[in-house]
């Protein structure tokens, strides 16, 4: 049977089983791919998987193959999909689909449940599988009879995309056997406008009257594939182009007014130029409030300009900041309507928009030149440590390294196109700085749920999505040993991707709030670690460990090569100081107060 014959899906009211019903509504849903683990709850439904032109990835843990689809959907463009058996294999995901929640991707999670006739019985592998992802999930479809299989899973792929964000399928697995009669339903989108007449008129008139406007490129930028349409408006206001936190991928860096992302570890140069704004567009954006937080010492939200929030959800405008305007709408519309109404329009802002290219140059170099120059944090404990560390020699002839060299070091070796996604963590949160890109869906990070063990499933998704393009994940020690048995994922079906594991032997991020807080008391902060390029090695990988600075671009490199022309994967373990950043919470953390007498020493 050839592969066009397979993916046709039979039209009008036609006998079948349900699993057939289920599998036919998932062809005809464009769904290729899927990631989890066999279970004996769908085995009837995944027998056919093959011939319906559906590939399913069997991971090592079901919290990879739920990050497996977020990735696979945030580089595509459609839905992820993940199954597992019903239980335990399904509350494995729910911290992943916790993460697509906050990641807008339109992942279906798909939970068989423990059969009809023993349901509240307390049977093998039974709990009650809605509640657990109330809260992550856009909808949630439950068949309640054989017969609506297909109507069920065809509404949790509509929905998917409609609420731009996870939905879950849950199916009794008595329910996939049986005989029906029914009709497989055409996919339906919604397409979207650009917002309201009155709210984008008011919108151009008051950027018509701005001297200093400022764009937020958010990643409603990247799901309405609108970077273009950005750029467009962008030129047209002269106006400085932040990204929003996490979400590097919005604009190109190589433009002349890019000037990079707010947030944590963010770009210095982005948080001065929008201090000065008269006007903020926040352009797909939620505003979330920890990508608007003060960092570096900077408190720039500017609290007197006007806010311009587009979002396609309207739920989000002005719920965390105070709005001049709120446009309901598609990001690319609205970018588009709102240039053709600046079009023709005489600009306040065009009379100094040499003045502000000039100012947005000098920001950026200055920038750019302390970073160059930054190459370990400036508190003294990082100082004791790196000092500590000078004298350590854990290779012959090597060094422990700056976490911020490095990364300049693999933001120089990164081709144009590539893929990264980070963890969280210190060194991670710190590549928020030197992270740059010159195309969308380039860049995925675990958002406002900030779990650990994100990054390396994220991208082996991304991966299986965009085979052609070079994949990396950052991640440190702590969050590695969380996800690395996912290397045997990529060696087993030829997933080649680049790992990339900070190695400083300690909860770095976590580890910083008890140095200001908590008066150096360290508790449960160290970690004991083999090696890791051993450990890849014995997974079938390639292992590398890096501990000279003028090695790691060229380790990076090599990997890269590998993944792209010799199809391997790489696990680079770089030996870094135990330097740490900025404290991760410091909106969340206050010195400690202690009333009875034996805690009194800690303080």
């Amino acid at each position: 049977m050839s592969e066009s014959s397979m993916r046709t899906v039979v039209e009008g009211p036609t006998k079948m089983t349900p699993s057939e019903a289920f599998v036919e509504t998932l062809v005809a849903n464009n769904v290729t791919t899927m990631f989890g683990i066999m279970g004996s709850a769908f085995m009837d439904a995944m027998d056919i998987f093959a011939p319906a032109g559906i590939q399913m990835i069997p991971v090592v843990h079901e919290q990879g193959a739920a990050h497996m689809a977020d990735g696979y959907s945030r580089v595509s463009g459609n839905h992820g999909v993940v199954i597992g058996q019903n239980g335990p294999g399904i509350s494995n995901c729910v911290t992943a689909i916790a993460a697509a929640y906050w990641a807008h991707s339109p992942v279906v999670m798909i939970t068989p449940e423990t059969g009809t006739m023993t349901m509240g019985l307390g049977g093998f592998q039974e709990c009650n599988q809605l509640p657990m992802f109330q809260e992550f999930t856009k909808y949630q479809g439950h068949v309640t009879h054989p017969a609506r299989m297909a109507e069920y899973t065809g509404r949790c792929f509509d929905r998917a995309m409609s609420e731009m964000g996870p939905t879950q399928l849950n199916i009794p697995r008595d329910y996939f056997y049986g005989e029906i009669t029914c009709e497989i339903p055409k996919p339906a989108r919604l397409d979207r406008g650009p917002g309201g007449e009155k709210s984008l008129n008011e919108a151009a008139d008051i950027l018509a009257e701005a001297k200093f406007p400022v764009i937020i490129s958010g990643g409603g930028v990247v799901m309405a594939d609108a970077v273009d349409e950005c750029k467009a408006l962008a030129e047209r206001l002269g106006a400085p182009v932040v990204n929003s936190y996490l979400h590097n991928d919005s604009f190109p860096a190589s433009h002349p007014q890019w000037c990079g992302p707010l947030g944590y570890q963010g770009s210095k140069a982005a948080m001065k130029l929008i201090a000065q704004a008269d006007v903020v567009i926040a352009l797909g954006s939620r505003l979330g409030p920890f990508g608007t937080l003060p960092q570096h010492g900077l408190d720039y939200w500017p609290q007197n300009a006007k806010i311009i929030q587009i979002d396609a959800d309207n739920k989000m405008l002005g719920l965390v900041k105070k709005i001049s305007v709120g446009i309901c709408g598609d990001a690319k519309a609205a970018a588009v309507a709102l240039t053709e109404r600046l079009s023709s329009r005489e600009l306040a802002c065009d009379s100094n928009k040499e003045e502000r290219l000039g100012i947005m140059k000098q920001e950026k170099d200055a920038w750019e030149k302390e970073l160059d120059e930054w190459t370990h944090e400036k508190d003294a404990f990082s100082l004791d440590m790196i000092e500590h560390n000078a004298n350590e020699t854990p290779f012959s002839g090597g060094e422990y390294l700056h976490p911020r060299q490095v990364l300049r070091e693999l933001e120089k070796a990164m081709p144009e196109d590539v893929m990264v996604s980070t963890d969280i963590g210190n060194i991670n949160s710190i590549a928020n700085s030197y992270l740059r890109f010159e195309k969308p869906r380039s860049f995925f990070a675990a958002m406002s749920f900030g779990n650990c063990g994100y990054a390396f499933p994220t991208i082996i998704g991304a991966k299986m999505a965009a085979p052609d393009r070079p994949a990396i994940s950052y991640a440190g020690d702590g969050a590695w040993g969380m996800s690395l048995v996912e290397t045997m994922t990529c060696v087993r079906h030829n997933i080649p991707v680049t790992a990339v594991v900070f190695h400083n032997r300690q909860w770095g991020a976590e580890k910083k709030n008890q140095v200001d807080f908590y008066n150096r008391r360290f508790v449960a902060g160290e970690l004991d670690n083999q090696s890791f390029a051993e450990i890849a090695r014995a997974m079938g990988a390639e292992g590398v460990t890096v501990d000279r600075l003028e090695d790691v671009g060229p380790a990076l490199k090599a990997a890269i090569d590998k993944q792209m022309n010799e199809g391997k994967t790489t696990v680079i373990e770089i030996m870094c100081t135990q330097e740490l950043g900025d404290p991760f919470r410091r909106d969340a953390l206050s010195t400690p107060v202690r009333f009875l007498e034996k805690y009194q020493d800690y303080v």
